[in-house]
């Protein structure tokens, strides 16, 4: 029999906060039909004080133990992605485990930006099939909004705050048809880093520093990056693009989501599309779309959910996952 990981939760959690564009063009040279035009997005939500991306975390992770019928004391490894942590250390995975009473087992974060997620989803996948822990909590949890400049209105306009979690749980079977992840591919390319960055680290300037972004040459490498790395994993898994059911792709931009669908020849129908409500909430986004797809009904169980993610780095991924 085989190992496989397989999805028993879903949950996301939102900062109380909702701002609009029509709100941000009081504060930014914007306007509402510049930022819709440009990124699909109307709006966000702005973590507040005494919302932190572990507090976010905890009730995503606490929604999704509710959803798979669980405690934290059946949880035994946490993987967080996030680039935005509450401390330089310890890990917020580890805030985490303490807050939802998780205690003894694995907790630790991983750092991919926007691919932060489906990286997490890789790791503790490997780590429950080798059989270093039987139940996983995966978590994407982001305050961009505390890294961003809000003087520099290409950037700041486009991302949010907020958390998504899910539920993995290694199961035996050897049916075709079972439920599990199928297949991850993940990818790197540090050439590219002056792309897509913070201009500050603990060990250059000893400052967080502001998130910069050359968009259109991100644009440009997300659209090609995404679409092959697609390709690599549907054809690891032994399907086609017809074959996906739902594709729930990191939420940066309307026109990213609108341009990986045509290059795979997809039923716009099929992609699943938070970005007008939550804009860019980067290795929170693919987890938030999915909660809200799980929940909403569009997903059911049998079906196959591509999820899919480029960062800063470039880093990017694509995992298949039988529901």
């Amino acid at each position: 029999m085989t190992l496989r990981s397989v999805l028993t939760g879903t949950g996301s959690s939102l900062p109380v906060r909702l701002v609009t564009n029509a709100e941000l063009a009081e504060k930014v040279d914007t306007s509402d039909e510049w930022i819709v035009e440009r990124t699909g997005i109307r709006t966000r939500h702005i973590a507040g004080e005494g919302e932190t991306t572990a507090t976010l975390a905890t009730d995503a992770a606490r929604n999704a133990l509710e959803a798979a019928g669980l405690t934290g004391a059946d949880i035994d490894l946490i993987v967080l992605a996030t680039a935005t942590p509450d401390q330089t250390f310890p890990a917020t995975a580890t805030i985490v485990q303490e807050a939802i009473g998780a205690r003894g087992g694995i907790a630790f974060d991983v750092a991919a930006v926007c691919s932060g997620f489906v990286y997490a989803v890789g790791v503790a996948d490997s780590m429950l099939r080798t059989g270093m822990a039987k139940r996983a909590l995966v978590i994407g949890s982001e305050t961009f909004s505390r890294i961003l400049d809000w003087d520099d209105r290409a950037t700041c306009v486009l991302f949010g705050d907020g958390a998504g979690a899910i539920v993995l749980e290694a199961r035996e079977s050897d049916a075709a048809d079972a439920p599990g992840i199928l297949a991850t591919r993940l990818h790197a390319d540090g050439a590219h880093n002056q792309l897509l960055y913070v201009d500050g680290g603990a060990s250059t300037t000893g400052e967080i520093g502001k998130l910069r972004m050359k968009g259109r040459e991100v644009f440009r490498h997300a659209v090609n990056n995404l679409s092959s790395v697609l390709g690599e994993v549907l054809g690891d898994a032994g399907f086609t693009a017809d074959d996906i059911d739902w594709l729930v792709p990191h939420q940066a931009n309307a026109r990213i989501l609108d341009a990986t669908a045509r290059k795979l020849s997809m039923d716009p129908a099929k992609v699943v599309v938070t970005v007008d409500r939550h804009a860019n909430t980067s290795a929170a986004s693919v987890p938030l779309a999915l909660d809200v797809a799980m929940r909403d009904g569009r997903i059911k169980p049998g079906d196959l959910v591509m999820i899919e993610a480029m960062g800063g780095g470039f880093t990017w991924g694509a995992s298949l996952i039988r529901i």
